[in-house]
């Protein structure tokens, strides 16, 4: 066990952050850390990350918060639908049901694991568990995604995703009929306390906004909407939560309220068909559209 006695020069700052500096961990280590009961203060388990120290505070921490290294292994079993490749990225239209990289309770049979057995020179780029990743959709979440081949083209990337520069557009079937043709939903997105599986719209979230607009509305046999949704931040579940938190979860999303008998769907009706970037190569602006799979268009086929 590590004891730390907070000093005046770091009151005020995250716990995580603390965690961070003494063990030599990184920020996300520090938080699994927290997430596993591994850090109190006093005698009381600190619950939130983003808990702020104060002078004086006894921090406790019990337990390596550093991983295990992750070897992700090349698997040609893995289907792959790439879209586009050159020598700077590679885009994929990721099939429902993939699992994008390794994490808890998911170790194997991932997207990356295929990305790396077709294309090996990926193993150096990025993060050692999700090589060349620079951004992810859900397992249920079918579309496009763009991975970086280099890491110059994983750095720019980043960076275009962090300025908002990266344009993705989403598919997504609602329930109900949304009081307005197209908004904005600004809501910050934390994880839920209740359970860490979920995500909630939370005044200690960060910051999140979503655009959409309705493409088309449905009234038989059950009450739901079609929409565009465009991402402006990239939050876990950031457009299941939003929807939800307007009173129109996505159709088939079990997680958030969208799973009901009157139209059953195995995944979420969720899917990104139009993804625009900046080539870090080439400097041009490109955009990659994906149809909707056969599994939603035969949802919208029962509807009228």
């Amino acid at each position: 066990m590590i004891e730390e006695v907070i000093p005046e020069a770091l009151a005020g700052e995250r716990i995580d952050r603390i965690v961070a500096l003494v063990t030599g961990c990184s920020r996300s280590e520090a938080t699994d850390l927290i997430a596993r009961d591994g850090v109190h203060i006093g005698e009381r388990a600190v619950t939130k990350a983003s808990h702020r120290v104060t002078t004086g505070d006894v921090v406790r921490i019990s337990g390596d918060p550093h991983r295990a290294p992750v070897v992700v292994e090349p698997d040609d079993e893995i289907e792959i639908d790439v879209v586009y490749e050159d020598d700077d990225v590679i885009v994929v239209n990721k099939s429902p049901g993939v699992v994008v990289h390794p994490g808890p309770g998911h170790s194997g049979s991932t997207l990356v694991h295929g990305l790396i057995a077709r294309f090996p020179d990926l193993r150096d780029v990025g993060e050692p568990e999700r090589p060349g990743l620079v951004h992810r959709l859900d397992r249920g979440t079918s579309g496009l995604m763009v991975v970086a081949r280099t890491h110059d083209a994983y750095v720019d990337l980043v960076n275009q995703l962090s300025t908002h520069a990266v344009e993705r557009a989403y598919t997504a079937l609602v329930w109900g009929h949304a009081e307005h043709s197209r908004g904005v939903i600004d809501a910050p997105i934390g994880r839920s306390r209740r359970d860490p599986l979920r995500m909630t719209v939370a005044i200690d979230g960060r910051p999140s906004r979503t655009h959409y607009s309705v493409d088309h509305e449905y009234h038989e046999p059950v009450v739901v909407s079609l929409l565009t949704c465009e991402l402006e931040t990239g939050r876990t579940h950031q457009i299941r939560v939003h929807c939800r938190s307007i009173g129109h979860p996505v159709v088939g999303d079990a997680l958030y309220g969208g799973q009901r008998s009157s139209l059953r769907i195995d995944r979420p009706f969720l899917h990104a068909r139009r993804l625009s970037f900046v080539h870090p190569g080439t400097a041009a602006e490109v955009t990659f559209e994906a149809p909707l799979p056969t599994d939603l268009t035969r949802v919208l086929e029962r509807l009228s």
